[in-house]
């Protein structure tokens, strides 16, 4: 019986930040990954760095999730390769800085159809699959923004506060086939895409905003991720769980 601890793994967002640390923490643990990432040169680069370094079946392809047929495709493309597929971190992500003043309908979308809907359509893909994996668990990648107010990023943030409610929908219908989805909301993270866009003043005025006064690391999101695909994790779902270094408390400025 395939279980949780070798059923293979798909990692939107994938070959960079968030997503690479969480596939190779389970890479690290014994479990095959599949990474899907809009950039096909670095999703099979970090795919061969992960064969290499953890001796695991991986794979990586070029996916624009934002178009069901390329879903699809990679869908089958993943199925060809890895054993059953047991697990989904939706960690592909965008985020326009546009205020209210210049929100488009096309950037909108452009951050919705990314961040929120590719998920519902990835878990639909793979719903038959889960069902036939005992153990089977999603985790979304939500973020902070979710729950604070950033007038900058309201594409963004609408996308991040509805990951929680369709986590919470999600598990209502997929716990009757004994499939998990929690979302995990990231705060400050020094991913390189933060490290390239602001200064130093900028990240130290950030990191002293925290409780714990640092930014965290990839590396510490893709611990909880791992930790919610595992069967330690076996009777949490329909939930958020907060990573933030105590950021959202935080009465520091």
């Amino acid at each position: 019986m395939m279980t949780e601890l070798n059923t293979g793994v798909v990692v939107t967002g994938g070959a960079s930040g968030i997503g690479l640390a969480s596939a190779k923490m389970l890479a690290e643990s014994g479990r095959p990954v599949a990474i899907w990432d809009l950039d096909t040169e670095k999703s099979q680069r970090a795919a061969a760095d992960i064969v290499s370094r953890y001796d695991v079946l991986a794979l990586g392809l070029g996916v624009d999730v934002r178009n069901n047929d390329a879903i699809r495709d990679a869908a089958a493309k993943t199925r060809a390769v890895l054993p059953a597929i047991g697990g989904l971190v939706h960690a592909a992500g965008i985020v326009l800085v546009t205020g209210i003043s210049d929100v488009t309908e096309e950037n909108w979308a452009a951050v919705l159809d990314v961040n929120l809907r590719a998920q519902v359509l990835i878990v639909k893909e793979f719903l038959e699959d889960f069902k036939q994996c005992p153990g089977a668990a999603i985790v979304g990648i939500a973020s902070m923004n979710a729950t604070l107010g950033n007038g900058m990023i309201p594409a963004y943030s609408a996308s991040k506060g509805g990951m929680l409610s369709l986590t919470r929908s999600m598990s209502d219908e997929l716990g009757r086939h004994g499939i998990r989805i929690n979302a995990v909301s990231p705060g400050m993270i020094a991913t390189q895409m933060l490290l390239n866009s602001v200064d130093e003043v900028a990240l130290d005025r950030f990191s002293q905003t925290t409780h714990l006064g640092r930014l965290g690391e990839p590396e510490e999101i893709g611990a909880v991720v791992k930790f919610l695909l595992s069967s330690e994790a076996s009777y949490i779902t329909g939930t958020e769980l907060v990573v933030d270094g105590g950021a959202i408390p935080s009465q520091r400025s």
